[in-house]
Formats: C-alpha cells, structure tokens, sequence
C-alpha cells in the first residue's frame, strides 16, 4: 500500500482530535507532523514526527497531502500555497469565506492535477447516515418537510479569540452552518432559493451565532438551526413525509470518545446508545409501523478512506472540491437574504 504522506497546518483540538488519530490508524497514510506556531505539542503525542516552525517548511518537505485545519480566515490563502506547490489538499470547514475563493481553489486543483476535498467529517455522523438511510428506505412516502438543528447551551463566548473576533470567517453561519448545509445538499441537492435569518443573541458577542435558514425545493422544504440558547434540545432530525415521520436526537459520539483520546476502530467505533435511537412513525404495506429505528455505526474513518483512494487510485473525492463551492454559495445567499429579509434564487 503506498504511504501518502500528510501534514498537518495546526495541531490544536482539530489537528489532535479529528485527524491525527485517524491519519495514524489509517495504514495508507503516514503523518509527517505539523505547523506549529507556539505551542510545541504534537510531539508529546505522536514522538516520531515532526514539528513545523512555518508553512514553508511543511510544502518544502516530501509532503504529499496537506490538512489546512486553521481558521477559516486563512483557508484561501493557505490552501492556495498549498495546490501551487503540487500538494494534494484536505482543507476544513467552512471551504473559504467567499464563493470567488471556494471557485479558485477548485479551479487551481483541476489546473495542477491534484486532489482537494473540504473535511465534512459529519457525513459520517452515525445520525445522519441513518437518516440517509431511512430516506434510501422510502418508509416515509413523499417528503414534505425537514428539519436539522445544531443546537447547544452556551451563553459564554470562546476563549479562542478568532473566533469571537469580527472577520470574514468567524459566526455560526461558517461554523455549524457548513455542517448543516452540507448534510442538507448531500441528502437532497442544490434547491430553487434561500430564505435566511442570522442573529447576535449573546451578551457582548460581535459575531453571528443563532442562524434560520429554508431551502425551497419544488415540493418540500428543509429547514436548518442553531443556537447557542437551547437548554432542553428538542430532536436534531426531524423529517416528515406523506406517509410518516421519523425522529433522531443527535446522539454520535465520535467528537466525544477523541476528545478522550480513544482510539478510532473499525468494530466498535462510532456506535451511539440505544436510548438515542429515533422514533418512525408511518405506514408500511398497509400496516402501522411505531417504534425505534436502529442508528448505524457512524466513522469519521470512511472519510480518510475516501482520500486515500482519490490519491492512491485517482478516485473521486469523498467530499469534492464542487461540493465546497456549492455551500459557499447557500452560505452567500443567506448572508444576502438575512440583510434584505427576502428569499434569494439561486
């Protein structure tokens, strides 16, 4: 199996929790190390590698895939550098800050014949795979409405400066927001227009960070939330069809287990508790089905998986470069319709 070998532009929560410890598992990849400005951390963890004193650094050395993990203000700029010097790219969400740069990007990487995925990690999510599936299923007739939120208690700002800071990547809309949307285009595609609605709730707070948006498709509508200002959540998942509904609390319990340093597997990994299992409520050959659905086994694993093979065997992406723009473009338009109180065709 060929080793591509990966570094990391931060080792923070993101570079510690969401990748190292899969690049580590995966036994295509083998971690080189990663840019660190102040803290010298990632050698605690991982001895062997290295610790990076500048990007240029990171892009001289043998690298073949490059993880832009820092903040959003930085994405365009950094994974620019990075497809210029011929490196394969995984860059997180959200993709950039505009739809000018998201489309440059994508553009850059077709030019230099190099493979670039945004990190939508939660589409593996064991939710949303099982809603995935329910909708495969069919169980539920004709979808009507959906709705997801991405809701939390939490009226005290981040201590990451960066974030609480005004600038083109900070809020809610390109934090959660790109996770909601993406789910939103990847379960149901691109829709006709987009009503949005973004709001400062917290005291003192600079940045967005309460979000409503619909996406209008020709006959159903799909709603996306979140707020920092819900103390008894109610379902994340919520879909309504002709014939029935099902409901899901958000219950995937990768981001918890890797901030305990648990290891990623392939068996147990990823399984969530039985008493977050969703509620189906419908008709089915003409018999009432009421009761629990089982969840799928979520692994963030099959997203590495998938970027291994796009370099190793020039598969596509498992979350495209187009896919990136594509929420870009919502994000724009519901940056547009929140300030004009209208819905915006795309």
């Amino acid at each position: 199996m060929k080793k591509i070998k990966t570094a990391l532009l931060s080792y923070g929560m993101s570079g510690k929790v969401f990748h190292a410890p899969f690049l580590e598992f995966h036994s295509g990849f083998e971690l080189l190390g990663s840019w660190e400005r102040s803290k010298k951390l990632i050698q605690l963890d991982y001895p062997d590698v290295k610790s990076y004193p500048t990007l240029e650094s990171v892009l001289e050395e043998d690298v073949d895939l490059v993880v832009v993990n820092t903040p959003v203000g930085t994405h365009f700029e950094y994974a620019k550098k990075v497809l210029l010097a011929g490196k394969h790219a995984i860059v997180e969400k959200a993709f950039t800050t505009t739809v000018a740069e998201a489309e440059e990007l994508a553009a850059l990487a077709k030019e230099k014949g190099v493979k670039l995925s945004v990190f939508q990690n939660r589409r593996w999510d064991s939710d949303l795979k099982t809603v995935r599936q329910v909708l495969s299923d069919g169980v539920l007739g004709d979808i009507v409405e959906a709705e997801f939120h991405f809701d939390r208690y939490n009226p005290n700002l981040s201590p990451k400066q960066h974030k609480e800071t005004a600038n083109a990547g900070a809020g809610t809309l390109k934090d959660l927001g790109p996770h909601l949307i993406d789910q939103a285009l990847y379960l149901f595609g691109f829709p006709n227009s987009v009503f949005g609605d973004v709001r400062i709730t917290r005291e003192h707070s600079l940045v967005d960070d309460w979000i409503d948006i619909v996406l209008y498709y020709d006959t159903f509508r799909v709603r996306l939330k979140a707020s920092f200002f819900v103390r008894e959540a109610i379902p994340a998942y919520q879909l309504h069809g002709k014939k029935g509904s099902f409901l899901k609390p958000r219950g995937d319990v990768q981001e918890d287990d890797l901030k305990l340093a648990k290891k990623p597997n392939l068996d147990r990994w990823g399984k969530e508790s039985i008493e977050l299992e969703g509620i189906v409520h419908t008709d089915i050959d003409g018999s009432t089905m009421h009761g629990k659905i089982p969840t799928l086994q979520g692994n963030y694993y099959a997203f590495f998986d998938g970027v291994y093979n796009s370099i190793a065997n020039d598969t596509i992406e498992p979350v495209t470069a187009q896919d990136g723009v594509r929420v870009m473009q919502i994000i724009e338009a519901v940056i547009q319709s929140s300030a004009q109180k209208k819905a915006v065709y795309l």
